[in-house]
């Protein structure tokens, strides 16, 4: 008298990872996924790795995650994997302000982003 199964959201030779509440905006954020988007996982680790931007750490973070649950949860091997997806939503924003001349009001608002990690594992070519 159980409920079935949930089906999952991806195909059966993929894995994600989300990260919620990167505090980036989001379109700082999606320089660096474009940055990994299409590569092999290890040359995507070592981009990140040497990456000047300061959200590289959380993207890296985020991708060792999604390549975690491929080898744990899916059984996927490593070696073989692409990150297939890489995108970025909105989240909320914190509105903060600062008083100006004349009795203005300045606002300042304080982005959050999310993050969305998809590997694939593909076969090489011989």
């Amino acid at each position: 008298m159980s409920k079935d199964k949930n089906p999952r959201r991806v195909a059966d030779n993929e894995a994600m990872a989300k990260t919620r509440m990167l505090r980036t905006s989001p379109q700082k954020l999606n320089l660096v996924a474009a940055m990994i988007r299409g590569k092999k996982v290890e040359k995507a680790l070592s981009d990140l790795t040497f990456s000047k931007k300061r959200i590289a750490g959380d993207v890296k973070k985020c991708l060792q995650s999604a390549i975690a649950n491929a080898e744990n949860n899916h059984n996927l091997d490593v070696d073989e994997l692409v990150v297939a997806e890489a995108f970025v939503g909105k989240n909320l924003v914190m509105k903060r302000g600062r008083p100006r001349a004349r009795g203005r009001f300045g606002k300042i608002v304080k982005p959050f982003s999310e993050l969305t990690i998809k590997v694939r594992q593909v076969e090489e070519q011989a």
